[in-house]
């Protein structure tokens, strides 16, 4: 009786293995689009926008829970080695970054509904510049993973210190508001709770970032790289 474990070519593993790139894919569009539209709902004061964005979020965690039962099946069925047990075990804390992108889209959108009920305190010029950023650090991330590419991961890290940037300069610049005025407090501080969304979507993003360079070059950057001030 032969009771060696299945081997890593047949079809149905690499069926399961392309249905993991492709549900991450899938799942990383999902959110990507959270990003935009909980911005719009904001910029736009589009309430109806943020409310169906609310919603949409069944959708993530239901991706969520789909991609972890994939790799937990992958790891079960087929004892997966070198590369691809990397890859599997990446796209498991992967799909946990996403789901918390997802959630903080959700709580934009929370902040946007209060925000539009109000009168608007000042024009959004720096938010959706960092929800830009914030949203194409997603896609790279995504892109590098299914491309295996550690340069394009560790652009994607780089850029993390353009989003604090802005976040600081938002924070300065409310401040400054609140200062003058503080009947405006209540709205400058929920457009800082926005601003602190976007910059944990970026360091989700980042998180994703170093874990790809860790698949692809078997070294562990997370907690290495320069932290923030």
């Amino acid at each position: 009786m032969d009771n060696s474990p299945p081997q890593h070519t047949n079809r149905q593993y690499e069926e399961d293995l392309r249905g993991l790139r492709s549900g991450l894919l899938k799942m990383g569009g999902v959110v990507e689009r959270q990003i935009a539209d909980a911005i719009e709902s904001l910029v736009e004061r589009n309430t109806g926008r943020a409310r169906e964005t609310i919603e949409r979020d069944a959708e993530v965690n239901r991706m969520d829970t789909e991609m972890d039962e994939r790799c937990i099946r992958l790891l079960a069925l087929h004892q997966p080695a070198a590369s691809d047990l990397r890859f599997i075990t990446t796209g498991l804390k992967i799909t946990t970054d996403l789901e918390r992108i997802g959630d903080n889209a959700v709580n934009i959108c929370e902040r946007a509904i209060e925000l539009n009920e109000e009168p608007q305190l000042k024009p959004y010029i720096d938010i959706p510049r960092m929800a830009e950023i914030a949203q194409s650090m997603v896609k790279d991330s995504l892109d590098a993973l299914m491309r295996e590419d550690p340069a394009l991961a560790r652009e994607v890290i780089e850029r993390d210190d353009e989003v604090d940037q802005l976040n600081y300069q938002i924070y300065r610049e409310l401040l400054s508001y609140m200062a003058e005025d503080p009947q405006t407090i209540p709205r400058a501080t929920r457009i800082l709770f926005v601003s602190k969304y976007l910059e944990r979507i970026a360091d989700h993003a980042t998180n994703i970032a170093e874990m790809i360079v860790y698949m692809v070059k078997g070294s562990t950057i997370r907690h290495m790289e320069k932290k923030k001030p």
